[in-house]
């Protein structure tokens, strides 16, 4: 495989040397194991679940020391709405994190234990958190999501005009960003809380980190049943949470972590082979090398779909797998291994 220069040595989507996958599934009822040999393999197994991502905290200072109860985000939503009710009912609870989850059950919390005992939100960074798809009543699909908005952002093999063009619209760039920001800071009125973002909405679009705003949240933050709380760091003591540049821990009786999944890890897992769990992972600081979003360019007879992050997952993941459905078909073919790699570089960069 190494001294190949095409993708399976043939560069089509089944390898020439006729290479099989062999794929052990685990039954979940006590029998014996299946095992498949197929001639392609497509991960559609998503990177938002089953792994959660824990902080790493130093000695005694983790949820070991705590008397209380410490569970992740993923625990939290597989309970059925009465179950989840009755767990954090009369109880201090502190959510770590800002995004989707973290929001929506900041909002459960103080919906079922209101000002007597409010929850604390621990956050490290604030968040262009849209309220709605709306900003001052025009579409954001209208600025954002559409092929005139694809001629703003410079990106790799665009050409010169091209290039050209997007520096030219920089200033409607700009703009954009900033009518969206004065929505946002307006309807929630995030410099009364503290809460405006020192970066701009673009580059947190750019970067797939927004996310929608529960209605009334602020309204909660208000009246107190939700408290905001920025810390860089934090740590676990018997009575609760001791946040970063405060005295005295946070009384509390549950931590809820909505801090994330590892993805990654996920689908390294997947592999037996070391060599394939070392190529699928790529660079801890780039995101995973595929081709297109879909292939590896050194493992063959395999494609991952859904782990290409956008603001609307489920349009891109759909042009994944209809560019994986033509390769399948032999419409197209690819180019050698080292073109791949430089491609999917340019493009993490």
């Amino acid at each position: 495989m190494r001294t190949w220069s095409l993708w399976g040595g043939n560069g089509q989507p089944f390898g020439s040397y006729n290479g099989k996958w062999k794929v052990v599934v685990e039954n979940t009822q006590g029998l014996s194991n299946e095992v498949y040999v197929v001639e392609f393999v497509i991960l559609c197994i998503g990177r938002f679940s089953d792994i959660p991502n824990i902080p790493e905290f130093p000695p005694n200072k983790g949820p070991e020391v705590f008397v209380g109860k410490v569970i992740h985000s993923k625990d939290y939503a597989a309970m059925d709405n009465k179950s989840a009710a009755q767990f954090i009912k009369g109880k201090h609870v502190t959510v770590v994190g800002f995004q989707k989850s973290a929001l929506d059950i900041a909002m459960e919390c103080s919906t079922a234990n209101g000002v007597e005992n409010p929850c604390t939100v621990l956050y490290k960074t604030e968040h262009w958190n849209i309220p709605d798809f709306f900003p001052w009543g025009f579409p954001l699909a209208f600025l954002y999501l559409n092929r005139f908005s694809e001629l703003l952002v410079h990106k790799p093999g665009e050409g010169f005009l091209f290039s050209v063009l997007a520096t030219i619209l920089s200033p409607l760039r700009w703009t954009f960003s900033k009518f969206v920001e004065s929505h946002i800071k307006h309807k929630f009125q995030l410099a009364k809380f503290g809460m405006v973002p020192k970066h701009s909405f673009l580059q947190a679009i750019n970067a797939c980190v927004i996310s929608m705003v529960p209605e009334n949240f602020y309204d909660r933050v208000e009246e107190g049943s939700i408290v905001l709380k920025k810390s860089p760091s934090f740590g676990f003591c018997k009575e609760g949470v001791l946040i970063e540049g405060e005295a005295t821990p946070r009384k509390t009786d549950l931590v809820i972590l909505a801090t994330g999944f590892k993805g990654d890890k996920k689908l390294k897992d997947v592999f037996v082979s070391s060599t394939f769990q070392d190529y699928i992972v790529g660079s801890p600081n780039a995101a995973v090398p595929l081709y297109r979003e879909c292939i590896h360019p050194q493992i063959p007879q395999l494609a991952v779909i859904g782990f290409s992050e956008s603001v609307a997952n489920l349009y891109t993941s759909e042009m994944r797998c209809r560019w994986l459905a033509e390769l399948l078909a032999g419409t197209f073919k690819i180019p050698s291994i080292k073109e791949m790699e430089k491609d999917v570089a340019k493009w993490d960069e």
